[in-house]
């Protein structure tokens, strides 16, 4: 990342909108806005397949869910921060993986610029394709800042996306998982 590219584009986008880049309370503004983006850009430098390791198998073949795990992301179209909770589902089929696994996996893709739609999909098949599970189901919940703030502003607006994978796909395995994420 060149903290020193970002540092002179916020300079040019401040004195654009009429702003003094040099006035006190200001003045440090694209640095910290440099650090920040190193921070909240950080899943851009990992590989988030990665993330996902496997531990010896307990022969467990039930569902396994973990859900509101919360996340913070950036719009890609108009680069302003969307954010809500995941809910991600998994039925093993000899692979597993820790806990901790599932939030490390959201951060990674989230911590980049980012559609919702995409992040679901990414998550769904990084468990599919490292895990090999009998089935994956993925749910993400965000308010998305470019609905709420700006254009059509609707500030009670969410979306919902959903990535369903193998046994997931059928109607009932969907009902009991989303049974369980309400609760």
């Amino acid at each position: 990342m060149d903290k020193k590219k970002i540092e002179k584009a916020v300079r040019m986008i401040l004195e654009a909108i009429g702003e003094d880049p040099e006035r006190p309370g200001i003045n440090k503004t694209p640095e910290r806005f440099a650090r920040m983006c190193e921070e909240i850009f950080a899943g851009m430098r990992e590989k988030a397949a990665d993330v996902l390791k496997t531990l010896p198998s307990e022969k467990y073949r039930d569902m396994v869910l973990v859900r509101d795990i919360p996340f913070y992301s950036v719009c890609e179209h108009h680069l302003v921060p969307f954010f809500g909770k995941v809910h991600i589902a998994y039925v093993p089929s000899g692979r597993m993986t820790g806990l901790s696994k599932f939030a490390r996996l959201v951060e990674a893709f989230s911590k980049r610029l980012q559609v919702q739609e995409r992040i679901t999909r990414q998550i769904a098949d990084a468990f599919q394709n490292k895990l090999k599970p009998e089935g994956v189901f993925v749910m993400i919940e965000a308010v998305h800042l470019c609905m709420v703030m700006r254009g059509i502003k609707k500030e009670r607006s969410s979306v919902v996306t959903v990535a369903a994978r193998g046994v997931f796909e059928k109607s009932e395995k969907q009902a009991e998982v989303l049974n369980l994420i309400k609760k």
